[in-house]
């Protein structure tokens, strides 16, 4: 499966889902003009990645902010990989958060109460 490989501006996040380099990270801001249109690409690769992923899959998210708009979105892609996970393979879920930043740390923590995965928050 091709890798799905989005740069980062100064409002959306860096996305890389790279099954053949296990590596699959969302970081940085996430204040786009339109949430739908961005995260629509990420949603439709978690679809099809579903249906033959690796035996261990690691999801970093890595935001420093993300707006209520994202808020929904980040969630849908919890629930991808929650029918990841329902289906047998291993998800872990990686959230990392700025030591100071309390809205972050309670958002991973909101997050992880939704979904059943395994759901480690990080600060650094």
């Amino acid at each position: 499966m091709e890798a799905l490989d989005i740069r980062a501006t100064n409002d959306t996040p860096k996305v890389l889902l790279d099954p053949d380099n296990d590596v699959f990270e969302i970081s940085g801001r996430s204040l786009p003009e339109d949430v739908i249109s961005f995260y629509q690409p990420v949603l439709d690769w978690l679809e099809d990645y579903k249906d033959s992923p690796n035996d261990y899959t690691e999801f970093v998210f890595k935001y420093i902010y993300f707006n209520t708009a994202t808020s929904k979105l980040v969630q849908d892609i919890l629930i991808k990989l929650e029918e990841i996970s329902e289906a047998g393979n291993k998800v872990q879920v990686i959230w990392y958060y700025e030591e100071d930043d309390e809205d972050m740390l309670d958002l991973g923590e909101e997050f992880s109460e939704n979904v059943d995965i395994p759901f480690d928050i990080i600060g650094y």
